[in-house]
């Protein structure tokens, strides 16, 4: 079998690829990106096993063979094997340079050869032989191909796949906005988990192939079950739950689950802060003095009415009595009601609801 090696871009990161870019990358500092690779590598071992005894994955960082090699014998041992012509019929380059007003630096042109020399030094050093990329890397590793071929006269290959988009022909991309992000600083546990509930119910079967280990079978079975109830989103929840097993770990999961469920209309007894603390960020949010939930409190009728749930006390009575109102996710009744500092979960919210989906999160401060 093969070996995986994972590539941090030490070295190229500093650069940027222009690849599938209409505009010159921002450049980062060193630190931030030796910050940003040390994350990767944690990353990537919830992926790839790193200890297996036969064919571990392996983790190589670029700058350690790029950083030594000077300009001139790389212009010389590199450079040489390239036609400025070839590289400038490439698609990441030639739309950047047809457009006068943003162009490419010859900082970006240059890409192209050092991820070229990478596969040259993965292939010489680590016997590697297959490079696997986005669509948008078929033109610097059909360079680095190239490069194998000229100077160590080895035939080696690349595999693209197409980038992948959503139904309404949106890209996954780091730089796209509402990014989901493997790091749970970036992206919650709970985030992460709601992103994939909501996917477009046209795209649910496709990423079931994608992102999870379901058998055929299985996906299948949930693609039937889809069309026949969409409202009870069975392939949506084992889509998220499969992803987010994978990332992040049954334990996490399961809390994200269960911060989940809570929105539809779970109990909140034992609930833990934290999976609290995650609701708090997804819905509406209310501040109210602590102080004025003390001794009588407020009441309920007031409180629909603070945090616009409704838009009168006539309202806000109709819906007590007719069982639309909740607090904590407990049905209310009694237009009397109400709220004090008892209700109040650890010390701190509220979480007040009309009718299924209507919810909004009451602050004491």
């Amino acid at each position: 079998g093969h070996r995986p090696i994972a590539l941090a871009g030490g070295a190229t990161g500093l650069i940027g690829d222009p690849s599938g870019k209409s505009a010159e990358r921002q450049l980062i500092t060193t630190e931030l990106l030796e910050a940003n690779i040390a994350k990767v590598k944690e990353q990537l071992r919830r992926l790839l096993d790193f200890e297996v005894k036969v064919n571990p994955a392996r983790l190589v960082d670029n700058a350690s063979w790029t950083k030594d090699v000077t300009l001139l014998a790389f212009l010389r041992d590199v450079g040489k094997h390239f036609s400025v012509n070839m590289m400038v019929a490439k698609e990441s380059v030639r739309a950047r340079m047809e457009d006068r007003e943003t162009g490419i630096s010859y900082t970006e042109f240059s890409y192209m050869l050092l991820q070229a020399f990478d596969f040259y030094v993965l292939c010489r050093d680590y016997q590697c032989e297959l490079q696997i990329g986005g669509s948008d890397q078929w033109g610097n590793i059909t360079a680095g191909i190239d490069l194998c071929r000229k100077k160590l006269g080895q035939q080696v290959y690349g595999l693209t796949l197409p980038l992948i988009t959503n139904a309404d022909g949106s890209k996954f991309g780091k730089t796209v906005a509402g990014a989901v992000w493997l790091d749970p600083a970036r992206t919650s546990v709970y985030r992460f988990y709601q992103f994939w509930i909501r996917t477009d119910d046209r795209d649910v079967a496709r990423y079931l192939k994608y992102f999870t280990f379901l058998s055929r079978e299985e996906i299948e079975s949930l693609e039937q079950k889809h069309t026949e109830n969409p409202g009870a989103r069975q392939a949506h929840q084992a889509l998220a739950k499969a992803v987010t097993d994978l990332i992040h770990g049954s334990s996490a999961t399961a809390e994200a689950m269960r911060a989940s469920e809570i929105l539809f209309g779970g109990d909140l007894a034992g609930v833990p802060e934290t999976t609290l603390s995650e609701i708090v960020g997804e819905v509406p949010t209310r501040e109210i003095a602590k102080s004025a939930l003390e001794g009588p409190g407020q009441p309920l009728v007031e409180l629909l009415i603070h945090v616009e749930l409704c838009p009168s006390k006539g309202q806000a009575r109709k819906d007590i009595e007719g069982g639309g109102a909740y607090v904590n996710n407990v049905r209310e009744s009694k237009v009397a009601r109400t709220v004090t500092t008892s209700d109040l979960l650890f010390g701190k919210y509220v979480l007040l609801r009309k009718g299924k989906r209507n919810y909004v999160v009451l602050t004491a401060k």
